[in-house]
């Protein structure tokens, strides 16, 4: 089931693994804090998340996506590339730069991460990466660009990200709140881009018509927040969501992702899951076939997901 995205470079598999929720001891899904191990040290938390990257790679996951901003998640990533033997090639990596993570390893720190998309922070933040991920890196990504930021117009931005292109390493652009299309078609219109990671799920569809012309454009399409925090997972208790996957013999997170999956132009969809378990119940939706016309009432006007999104707490 793998499939090449940006010219051959990556290697990818339908369902990947997103770190957010593994490289941190906060983070804003729904019941993050009770997922996690008792100790949130930093060795008891590295051990955790090698035992998540262990089941993903069990059910066939190839695909991990990390950031700098996610505390350890490089780190904690490269120590299980490191451990288990696995060549560079054999898994594709992508991670992000633009924001640096500023909880100093608490939960509920506020802010908990800083956003800076200069050519300065790329430069320092790119080192910083290579230093953990060196040959395993695959992509990297503007972490939450926006047209608003003035990255995507930046030249020295710009003439980094086109030096790392040509080194072999794919670039793309993450996206995120209410003006995910717009920022989606500026980077069509600039060009150089390979990937475009975007928010996308049953609540929250906007960003739909952009991404599957950045597909039909060559771009790969990355799906991020498929279960909107645990929103669409049995915790987030979704009436019509829970009454579907009643009918249809599956869990809401089977549901939700397995929609994603059902849209043509979607290339990879990641799990954020922060347990085993959780990791391999996304992973059933792989084997759900589900109409991409299902559950249509479900979206809701893109300002209000935000602004819930934005709401939800750190645990």
């Amino acid at each position: 089931m793998e499939r090449t995205l940006g010219a051959g470079v990556l290697r990818v598999t339908p369902i990947g693994l997103g770190l957010a929720a593994l490289g941190r001891p906060g983070y804003l899904n729904l019941g993050h804090g009770d997922d996690l191990v008792v100790d949130k040290s930093v060795a008891a938390l590295r051990a955790h998340a090698h035992g998540v990257l262990d089941a993903a790679y069990e059910g066939g996951v190839r695909y991990f996506d990390a950031a700098r901003s996610y505390g350890r998640a490089e780190e904690f990533l490269a120590s299980w590339l490191e451990e288990r033997g696995i060549e560079p090639g054999a898994v594709s990596v992508g991670s992000k730069w633009g924001y640096s993570y500023t909880a100093d390893w608490q939960v509920d720190a506020d802010p908990p991460e800083v956003k800076d998309l200069s050519a300065a922070t790329l430069r320092r933040q790119l080192a910083e990466t290579r230093e953990r991920l060196g040959p395993w890196l695959s992509l990297y990504q503007i972490h939450s660009a926006t047209v608003e930021s003035g990255v995507l117009d930046d030249p020295d931005v710009l003439a980094e990200l086109d030096r790392l292109r040509a080194s072999g390493v794919a670039v793309g652009l993450t996206v995120t709140g209410t003006d995910q299309a717009e920022t989606i078609e500026r980077a069509l219109e600039r060009g150089g881009f390979d990937t475009v990671q975007a928010t996308y799920n049953l609540l929250e569809r906007a960003a739909g018509p952009a991404l599957q012309r950045a597909h039909e454009t060559g771009l790969g399409v990355i799906v991020k927040e498929a279960v909107a925090n645990g929103r669409l997972t049995a915790r987030g208790d979704c009436a019509p969501l829970r009454q579907a996957a009643a009918r249809l013999g599956a869990a809401e997170d089977v549901v939700a992702i397995a929609w994603v999956l059902a849209q043509p132009w979607v290339d990879v969809v990641l799990s954020g899951a922060a347990t085993a378990a959780q990791l391999r119940s996304n992973l059933e939706a792989l084997h759900l076939n589900l109409d991409a016309a299902e559950l249509a009432d479900l979206a809701e006007p893109s300002d209000r997901y935000w602004s819930t999104r934005s709401e939800l707490s750190w645990t």
